[in-house]
């Protein structure tokens, strides 16, 4: 048999790649069944709209237990359920890219609960940060935040391998760099929003969770800082 004609025609994913990536196929295969008249009748139409309703985060929310010091279990689950509803299929479609070609290279380095706590810790770090923008008011909703923790986990490891070759450990940053500068350029043309700042924030804690617990954890972080 020749070499590579046994080989599958997908490329496995990690385990919990899937597990983060099934609740969001599930969800717009619901949607999409409803939408199409498939099933549920006339109000599946609403269906989307429903699930916004029951998932998204909303800043004002988070302001209002805030201020009044109560912490409602169906709003505070927001933080990590936003992720896997998105506004439409387009948006959903590019989450799963992202999420399927990042989590692939990334369960490949880290362990799979880092994975998982990279996408939810960067999903509550784009939502706090999200609230703490004065004129954030618009619900939160989407995966992009999530994602892009691991976009951060990626550069982290990027970030890495070039230090450990001694090479420029800025050209780590070109993805990054590359997506946000798109981001710019949409919101000239279509109208900015702050939702910048949730993927903005979701990167950030993405790789810094890397730092934490990425291969050698909070020791190699302590090995580090002392020989400097």
């Amino acid at each position: 048999m020749r070499d590579g004609y046994d080989a599958p025609p997908i490329n496995p994913l990690p385990p919990v790649v899937w597990l983060l990536a099934l609740p969001i196929v599930a969800m717009e295969a619901v949607v999409g069944l409803g939408s199409s008249g498939l099933a549920g009748g006339p109000e599946a139409v609403g269906w989307r709209l429903d699930a916004i309703q029951r998932f998204a985060f909303s800043p004002d929310v988070l302001r209002w237990m805030w201020g009044t010091g109560q912490w409602p279990a169906e709003h505070l689950a927001r933080f990590v359920t936003y992720p896997f509803a998105n506004q439409s299929f387009t948006q959903a479609l590019f989450v799963l890219v992202f999420l399927l070609a990042l989590g692939k290279m990334v369960g490949e380095v880290f362990r799979a609960w880092v994975v998982a706590a990279v996408f939810f810790g960067a999903a509550i770090a784009g939502a706090l940060a999200y609230t703490a923008v004065p004129g954030a008011g618009a619900a939160l909703i989407g995966g992009f935040p999530a994602v892009y923790g691991l976009i951060g986990a990626f550069t982290f490891i990027l970030w890495a391998r070039l230090g450990a070759v001694n090479a420029n450990r800025a050209r780590a940053f070109s993805l990054i760099g590359f997506l946000l500068g798109i981001q710019l350029v949409f919101g000239l043309i279509f109208g900015a929003t702050w939702d910048w700042v949730a993927d903005v924030a979701g990167f950030a804690a993405g790789f810094a969770l890397s730092f934490l617990l990425g291969p050698g954890g909070w020791t190699a972080l302590r090995e580090r800082i002392r020989h400097r």
